[in-house]
């Protein structure tokens, strides 16, 4: 029987309207947490059959066996410096988290010289842009937040399996002037061409020599509502984990093979209305589906729980949904 769980003293859902309960740029904290790891993260181009080009940042664990795989759905905020902090985060707990870029060459066209693409390439070693082509005169300081290099021990040219980084133009999040216009953008992409970027970044996690061939999907807001959809589509996932994200409708539920793990906020009715719904379609469909509500966060609680100024019932939730989260797909590593 489907049960719903709640941490922390259940209070009444209090509807909210936006996407996130804090602004999204400025993630200088998340910066500095990337900055600091140790883990080898880089870049990589992961070229579909389609002829698409994805862009993805991928993360690998300090482990001595192989790991599982674990494609990381970003926000409607696109790969931004706390998408790809969560990615190595969960890749110090023991796994290989492969995070695509959705935006990848949908950005503005950038107009430069030869010479300056030639330059921008160039700053990736450690001082310039995020990997795409910088405008001229731009440096590591987007106004969106998105994405910028790690140091050039944790960033690379060349990903494990030979698949060689590929800069573009146009680019993807970093390309974009400022969060309004990555919203819009994320929330105008062709469902079938994010769904063809999934199967491409697990298709590559999958293929890496350090992998156990084991799948996992896990996304956030936006992501985690795509992270419902994947489930309905990819036969070889293990779990499903969706963090304050919409489910997919009912009549697709019948193809999900995997159990999904919800993550949702209290203070949150525009997403957490949605479970009782949900619990009753899945069932229905015979599905797994196991839905946590943590009492008094807010959606984003993953991010914004994180931030310096976070609320205690964000932190909070935060903390026990990223212990359940690695528990959920076998602990510590």
């Amino acid at each position: 029987m489907m049960r719903l769980r709640v941490l922390f003293p259940l209070t009444s859902l209090l509807a909210l309207s936006g996407l996130c309960t804090v602004p999204c740029a400025g993630q200088d904290w998340a910066k500095a947490m990337l900055d600091k790891s140790p883990r080898h993260g880089e870049y990589v181009s992961i070229k579909e059959p389609s002829g698409r080009v994805l862009q993805a940042w991928v993360v690998y664990p300090e482990v001595k066996d192989k790991a599982p795989v674990v494609v990381m759905i970003h926000e409607i905020f696109g790969l931004s410096d706390w998408a790809r902090e969560m990615a190595d985060e969960v890749a110090s707990a023991g796994y290989i988290v492969v995070e695509p870029d959705l935006l990848s060459g949908f950005g503005p066209p950038m107009t430069m010289s030869a010479s300056d693409a030639t330059k921008s390439i160039v700053t990736l070693s450690g001082t310039g842009c995020d990997p795409m082509p910088c405008r001229p005169g731009q440096t590591n300081e987007h106004p969106n937040g998105g994405a910028a290099p790690a140091p050039m021990d944790h960033m690379h040219m060349q990903g494990d399996s030979g698949t060689a980084f590929m800069a573009m133009n146009p680019g993807g999040t970093s390309a974009f002037p400022d969060q309004n216009a990555v919203v819009k953008a994320v929330s105008s992409l062709d469902p079938a061409v994010v769904l063809a970027d999934l199967d491409a970044a697990a298709d590559y996690g999958k293929k890496q020599p350090a992998a156990n061939g084991k799948l996992f999907v896990a996304g956030f807001c936006w992501g985690g509502g795509k992270t419902f959809a994947f489930a309905t589509h990819r036969k070889d996932l293990s779990a499903a984990f969706v963090f304050y994200g919409p489910p997919p409708p009912a009549d697709a539920m019948k193809n999900i093979v995997a159990p999904v793990y919800g993550f949702y906020a209290g203070n949150d009715a525009r997403i957490s209305a949605t479970i009782p719904q949900t619990t009753i379609d899945m069932k229905a469909a015979g599905k797994k589906y196991d839905p946590v509500v943590y009492d008094g966060a807010g959606h984003g609680f993953m991010r914004a729980g994180e931030a310096p100024d976070a609320s205690a019932e964000n932190a909070a939730a935060r903390a026990e949904g990223f212990r359940r989260l690695i528990s959920l797909m076998g602990g510590m590593r």
